[in-house]
């Protein structure tokens, strides 16, 4: 028999899960895709070409670069650190100034469609800050693997888009990161992490001056 207690737990469980996947859906408008995280510029000098050389490129920046920044940050705000304190160290481990405006745009929009759905108002953050700060009370675990989810789903379109990279083989290469998410996602440390993806943060330097180009960053 279930009791009304589990009943609510359960309904809890689910309505949260269904807040945090629209949040994290590719339609939600915080404009991801829009942005391909230095990326296109390793497409464009032809080191990142097809499936594998695009598979590595985004398993590097999940477990070696801002992926598992994110994460880490998304733990600490959801365990009550300051917002503002999280968001002040993303700024300045952010690469370059493209690197920045990425994560604060998405950021800012989310912010600003959440507080329209109704949830309480948020100044503008750091997607990863503001998202820590929504999800508060969910299960930490479920809330970074989607979000790095997301974040390699929002790479892998990048690269659909500029290769010769069909939507069945893109989708074999994000399957193919789910062990580096889980990974990633299931690291709890003291301290942040540090930054190895250091070709990533090379692309997104030289994004900045790429002419032409299809993306934000």
């Amino acid at each position: 028999m279930v009791t009304a207690a589990r009943w609510d737990m359960r309904t809890t469980m689910t309505t949260d899960l269904l807040r945090l996947t629209q949040w994290l859906s590719p339609a939600f408008p915080v404009s991801g895709y829009a942005y391909s995280h230095g990326l296109e510029a390793a497409m464009a000098e032809g080191r990142v070409k097809d499936a594998e050389t695009c598979r590595t490129w985004v398993a590097a920046v999940l477990e070696h670069g801002s992926g598992a920044l994110d994460a880490w940050v998304i733990r600490a705000v959801m365990g009550g650190a300051e917002a503002a304190d999280m968001a002040d160290l993303i700024r300045a481990r952010a690469g370059c100034a493209e690197r920045w405006e990425e994560t604060r745009a998405m950021g800012a929009a989310f912010c600003e469609v959440t507080t329209g759905m109704g949830e309480p108002p948020l100044a503008d953050l750091p997607l990863p800050v503001a998202l820590g700060v929504r999800a508060r009370g969910m299960d930490a675990g479920l809330v970074v693997s989607l979000y790095l989810q997301a974040f390699a789903g929002q790479l892998v379109s990048a690269a659909t888009r500029f290769l010769p990279l069909g939507q069945t083989e893109a989708q074999r290469v994000t399957r193919a990161l789910h062990p580096v998410i889980a990974k990633v996602a299931a690291a709890d440390c003291a301290d942040p992490p540090g930054n190895a993806a250091l070709l990533a943060e090379l692309d997104a330097m030289a994004h900045e001056t790429l002419q032409p180009r299809i993306f934000r960053t």
